[in-house]
């Protein structure tokens, strides 16, 4: 659904986007991951045509942004970092004027903007002045705004910047139900946990290149990492950890309180065969749970804090 090809955008000596590469397919929702300056923003306004490329090409569902730029706008949402509001307009008046702006038919506008405030929760808030809203209700109400032409892809920059939990998990929420209706989602943040939690890809950035683009489980041998489990038995905690210790597949096994931490080498998998074992050797399993590997972790071993 959106693909750049060589991607490069320049400001006189400065490259803010270097020969960038990156695929998001048609329905996930991929995570765009890297510290202040390494050109996530400039990225997406040249996907949304605010800015034009230096060099290389970007796509839109198989639309050039450059050559096809009034077509892509009709297939985005853009929300930028930041929402300009309109101080002299309530909820519902400022929904309508981006229906009238995107062209919807008069008699078709109440409609839209009453659904698009039902989506976003913000039916109690359609009188409200926009800017008595709160930080929260201001994002969602950018989401609201985003949707009222019913684009397939969704281009959201910091959409949780500056909120609180509750806020930020309701934004998660609304995210996991646009997923649903088939919309495909490009998110940049700096909250990592919660990226982790709803995206299907990401991609790490930094200095305007890509460094990583994939999913979480493909991470791990690109870090050269090892995947870790931990195991917990009835008893016979000493026996299990002389039997795990023995297997070629496990690098070290540890006891750690109620559960035995097991690591194994590169590129193993190690569930089936340490379930086999216990299992041959009559010990009675609780849990084999592998430790999943957080966002966190991985961008501050594949970055080195580069900025422009």
């Amino acid at each position: 659904m959106i693909e750049t090809r060589n991607l490069t955008k320049k400001y006189g000596n400065l490259t803010a986007v270097d020969d960038l590469n990156l695929i998001v397919k048609d329905g996930d929702i991929f995570g765009f991951i890297g510290p202040n300056g390494a050109g996530k923003t400039t990225t997406m306004r040249i996907l949304v045509t605010l800015l034009e490329p230096t060099q290389g090409r970007a796509f839109v569902n198989g639309l050039d942004v450059r050559r096809h730029g009034k077509k892509v706008r009709r297939l985005v949402g853009y929300m930028p970092d930041f929402m300009g509001v309109y101080d002299d307009l309530k909820v519902f008046e400022y929904l309508e004027f981006f229906a009238a702006a995107f062209g919807i038919e008069r008699r078709k506008r109440k409609s839209i903007v009453e659904g698009v405030l039902e989506l976003t929760d913000l039916q109690s808030k359609q009188s409200a002045a926009v800017d008595s809203l709160s930080r929260g209700m201001q994002q969602r109400l950018g989401l609201a705004r985003v949707l009222i032409h019913d684009p397939k892809v969704l281009i959201l920059d910091e959409p949780a910047s500056g909120l609180d939990p509750r806020a930020r998990i309701e934004i998660r929420e609304l995210l996991r139900e646009l997923k649903r209706m088939g919309k495909t989602i490009m998110i940049s943040s700096h909250i990592l946990s919660e990226l982790e939690e709803i995206c299907d890809h990401v991609g790490i950035i930094e200095h305007g290149r890509m460094v990583f683009s994939g999913t979480m489980e493909e991470i791990l041998p690109r870090l050269g990492m090892q995947s870790k489990v931990r195991v917990r038995v009835a008893d016979s905690q000493d026996k299990a950890v002389e039997l795990l210790t023995a297997l070629p597949q496990i690098s070290q096994v540890r006891i750690s309180g109620d559960y035995i931490a097991v690591t194994l080498h590169e590129g193993q998998n190690g569930d089936g065969i340490i379930a086999r074992t216990l299992v041959n050797a009559d010990l009675d399993i609780i849990s084999i749970q592998p430790e999943k590997l957080k966002l966190d972790d991985a961008f501050l071993q594949l970055t080195k804090g580069i900025v422009h």
